[in-house]
């Protein structure tokens, strides 16, 4: 396997879009991953340099550029390198950031399950 012969689904992982393969794999199926003409993808498709695509993993949303191809996952700076974000990209991510900080999500930052002291705070923030 040469270098240029990387899936789509590994390349995606390679550049810390998703933890997992399989994340990447089911992201693609659910058409999450597309050209950026809107050309749905398959899992086993081989990256190729030049492409546009749109990255939706659920968090964030990406159009990017691939400028390199590995199937290797590394460090996220080493990463960074395989692929060149829009700048409309860019600004959007740039805009939802500035959003969240604006407008938290209530308890974004609780974890798991509520406890007794934290739901009689919600209902004492919501009855207020």
């Amino acid at each position: 396997m040469s270098n240029s012969d990387v899936r789509i689904d590994k390349w995606l992982w390679a550049a810390r879009f998703f933890k997992t393969r399989q994340l990447a794999i089911d992201a693609i199926d659910k058409g999450k991953v597309k050209l950026t003409n809107g050309e749905r993808i398959k899992p086993s498709r081989n990256a190729k340099l030049g492409e546009r695509l749109h990255i939706d993993n659920g968090a964030d949303e990406w159009d990017v550029l691939i400028v390199g191809i590995s199937g290797k996952r590394e460090g996220a700076p080493i990463a960074r390198l395989l692929y060149e974000e829009s700048a409309e990209s860019l600004a959007r991510r740039a805009a939802l950031i500035e959003r969240k900080k604006l407008f938290p999500e209530p308890f974004a930052d609780a974890k798991g399950r509520p406890t007794k002291r934290d739901r009689r705070q919600w209902e004492r923030a919501t009855d207020a």
